[in-house]
């Protein structure tokens, strides 16, 4: 039923934001008379931070159309490079003119985008940190509200055989890039193919700011998934889409009340936010009103949760910590197989945590190397960026300046195949043209 209301709601705020905008427009355009009356650029401020407030936030773009390769500007195209029903595999190709050739056999990288609330363009800069030196795919998870209930339902499970499926398509060459919430499926996933003995496992993981262990300095996020039962959780937060989409009658967890928990952990910060936006308009500080409208496009913008997925999570990471226990047990390809990181010995490990991280405690990314044991010491990393916060560690300045050239060593550090029985490295074929051989090699080994 608050599904339904949430729609009313919007149905009655649209008309709202579309006059508050238009009437801002009137007291803001020069050639408006409107424009000359007094406190003209006030009533302007006001009714546009009313749209703002009011509108509803679609999916942003990534819009990242070009890249700097060696000096010179390189165009980047959009691709779908698999698409399923719960997600699409993304590749940002580079097309490289003449001259530049010889860099497609830059380093792949495979970035796991979150599925926990905001859409993946909300990496635009971690991708576009790595387009000038890497060859990028990202995860774009879909808005559950918008497939339809006969493609099932989507647990934590299916979200795990997703990661490997991909990384097998794109391997064994691939480095692996899991930034907050699918370091745990793409841990599983990792150790399900070092299990299996995959010839596709990845030659490196990055682990960013992740709940592998939320034993570890809890946070406020973590105390809510463990102080309440499971059970609250299936009753207060999780709806059904209403007619109006085409995933009517799906059980989500709906990206209204998501944004609304969001908003509620830093209600003081967004109000200063929103009135410093007011007082940019009034002074006419335009840079500065941009820069906060494209921030909260980003933030605003959310997606709806398949409720299997959701409630799977809140049971296995937070209130069971089963990957930690080593009691997950995965459905994969109709047979049961327990996670286990101790399986996982061909991929280098490296995480990374922000300071001042409210998401994701200290300590609870690093606690993947105490799970990896049979990965050598010196394949192990670990940086904790100073006075980075949960989004600062993939994307801003922190990110730019002090994170990614650590990822970019860490990635170049570990481009050859590693054979954990001799202990060795061995030089591989170029990325283009290595899946054929890599994977012969990976069978006689």
């Amino acid at each position: 039923m608050l599904y339904q209301l949430r729609e009313y709601q919007r149905a009655m705020l649209n008309p709202v934001s579309d006059w508050a905008i238009a009437t801002s427009r009137l007291y803001s355009d020069p050639y408006s008379a409107f424009s000359y009356l007094p406190f003209a650029s006030r009533v302007s401020a006001g009714l546009e931070l009313l749209y703002r407030l009011g509108k509803e936030y679609e999916k942003p773009e990534f819009g990242l159309r070009s890249t700097e390769i060696d000096g010179r500007t390189v165009s980047v195209a959009e691709h779908v490079e698999l698409a399923r029903p719960f997600c699409r595999l993304i590749r940002f190709d580079r097309l490289l003119p003449r001259g530049l050739e010889e860099r497609a056999d830059d380093p792949t990288v495979l970035i796991f985008a979150p599925l926990s609330g905001h859409h993946s363009t909300l990496l635009r800069d971690t991708v576009r940190a790595l387009l000038p030196e890497h060859n990028v795919y990202v995860t774009d998870w879909i808005d559950a509200r918008l497939v339809p209930l006969e493609e099932g339902p989507f647990h934590l499970d299916d979200y795990v055989g997703y990661c490997i499926e991909f990384i097998r398509h794109l391997g064994p060459n691939v480095h692996v890039m899991s930034v907050c919430q699918p370091t745990v499926p793409v841990m599983a996933a990792v150790s399900i193919m070092s299990s299996l003995r995959d010839p596709a496992v990845p030659r490196t993981m990055v682990m960013m700011g992740g709940p592998i262990d939320t034993r570890h300095n809890p946070t406020e996020v973590n105390a809510m998934a463990m102080t309440r039962p499971h059970e609250w959780f299936e009753y207060n937060v999780i709806y059904r889409v209403p007619d109006r989409y085409p995933g009517s009658g799906r059980k989500v967890y709906p990206g209204f009340l998501q944004h609304a928990g969001f908003v509620a952990m830093n209600p003081d910060r967004h109000m200063v936010s929103h009135w410093d936006y007011y007082l940019n308009l009034v002074r006419g500080d335009l840079e500065d009103a941009e820069s906060h409208c494209k921030f909260y496009d980003e933030y605003n913008a959310v997606l709806d949760m398949p409720a299997e997925y959701y409630l799977d999570t809140i049971r296995v990471v937070f209130q069971e910590h089963l990957l930690p226990l080593g009691q997950w047990v995965v459905d994969f390809e109709g047979a049961e197989i327990r996670v286990a990181p101790e399986d996982i010995t061909v991929p280098a490990l490296f995480t990374i945590e922000g300071e001042l991280d409210d998401i994701s405690g200290s300590g609870q990314t690093r606690a993947a190397h105490a799970l990896c044991i049979s990965v050598p010491a010196e394949r192990h990393e670990h940086l904790t960026a100073p006075g980075a916060g949960h989004y600062g560690i993939f994307s801003g300045r922190r990110w730019r300046d002090s994170i990614y050239p650590e990822v970019r060593r860490f990635i170049r550090a570990h481009l050859d195949a590693y054979d954990p029985a001799s202990g060795r490295t061995a030089k591989t074929r170029p990325t283009r043209t290595v899946r054929k051989g890599a994977r012969g090699r990976g069978r006689a080994a």
